[in-house]
């Protein structure tokens, strides 16, 4: 439990992404990390996929047009133990604030193998958490593999227990109720600039806006928390890359509603002024001592619930490409070898000498 009358200030980031480029993203993102300290921010959300974007091309084009797109996304892809990572984590640190950064991740064994990905980096620039978004959504599953529960946790922090989920698994109700059981207080939401549903010129558009307030009210007032949500921000460069100069692509750009970034109470209230047309920070306090007497409303992970009728059982393992069992006496000499003397040893600064 949170000790009582703890405020904080928490920042969220409604931002344009450098398009495909990740050098300029990390240097965006370390820039921004410093400006949300400057206003005494303790934690800071980002966009979905900040870096290096979010595909919004696959919308836009038939999969057969969109191989160099998603070549570009997977050279601009991070691993989670880069150097992209580490300078942001360093930037955290250097500032005191706690990130909650969404990218696109490039797996360890395949270069063409991507998740739509966030991380939860401390203020120490500690590594406290890494999710992979459970399933893409439609268009997102040309570029993105569907991920696993490795990361669906709640983590203890000097602020507070803090979550988060991915976009539309802010609307997975066994997603969510995962957050409330593991007594989630502070929950990061991370979103897109655009979301082109169907063809928006000429008929009522898909409100990615309204979609994110309904949702991120929704988590707020059922479990009782925080929510920070950090969405995207589509800039004139990013309009003019993905119209490519085609009048029918840039209508369908201009016409699709952008997304919005908020801070939402657990009463549902909006907090700050949340931002939709301009690039910006939502700033807001928030006293998380204040989340107990709700509880006693209405308690999801609690009283209010028949853990007797519902259970809810998840496989938190992280799924690899392919298992090597080996025979016994393989295995065995391979102990042997383990165990000597003269082995390399692993240090936190890289490769060293055993006995360093």
């Amino acid at each position: 439990m949170t000790d009582s009358h703890q405020v904080i200030r928490v920042a969220a980031a409604h931002t344009a992404s450098p398009l495909l480029d990740k050098r300029a993203c990390v240097e965006k993102a370390c820039r921004l990390v410093g400006e949300a300290a400057g206003q005494g921010a303790q934690f800071l959300v980002f966009p979905e996929s900040f870096i290096p974007g979010f595909p919004i091309w696959n919308a836009l084009a038939r999969p057969i047009d969109g191989h160099d797109w998603f070549v570009r996304m997977a050279r601009n892809s991070l691993r989670v133990d880069g150097p992209e990572i580490k300078t942001i984590a360093e930037a955290a640190a250097h500032h005191g604030v706690m990130v909650s950064l969404g990218f696109s991740e490039l797996s360890p064994v395949s270069d063409g193998a991507l998740w739509n990905a966030a991380v939860l980096i401390g203020a120490d620039g500690r590594l406290l958490n890494h999710h992979r978004k459970l399933v893409p959504t439609f268009y997102e599953k040309l570029t993105w593999n569907p991920g696993d529960a490795a990361g669906l946790r709640v983590i203890e922090t000097p602020i507070g227990r803090v979550g988060g989920l991915i976009c539309g698994e802010n609307g997975n109700p066994l997603s969510r109720y995962m957050m409330m059981a593991q007594n989630e207080e502070l929950h990061a939401a991370n979103y897109p600039p655009l979301w082109p549903f169907k063809n928006p010129v000429g008929t009522a558009p898909y409100d990615l806006a309204e979609a994110i307030r309904v949702r991120a009210a929704a988590h707020a007032f059922e479990a009782k928390v925080f929510v920070v949500v950090g969405a995207g921000f589509l800039d004139d460069a990013g309009f003019e890359m993905l119209a490519m100069g085609d009048a029918e692509r840039e209508a369908v750009l201009r016409a699709s509603p952008r997304s919005t970034s908020m801070i939402v109470a657990p009463s549902g209230e909006m907090l700050g002024t949340p931002l939709t047309e301009t690039e910006g920070l939502v700033i807001a306090d928030i006293d998380l001592s204040s989340l107990l007497e709700l509880k006693q409303h209405h308690d999801m992970a609690g009283y209010y619930n028949r853990m007797d009728i519902y259970q809810l059982h998840v496989d938190r393992c992280r799924p690899v490409p392919v298992y090597f069992n080996q025979p016994d006496a393989l295995a065995a000499g391979m102990a042997e070898d383990e165990n000597r003397d003269d082995r390399p040893a692993f240090h936190a600064g890289g490769l060293a000498a055993a006995g360093d």
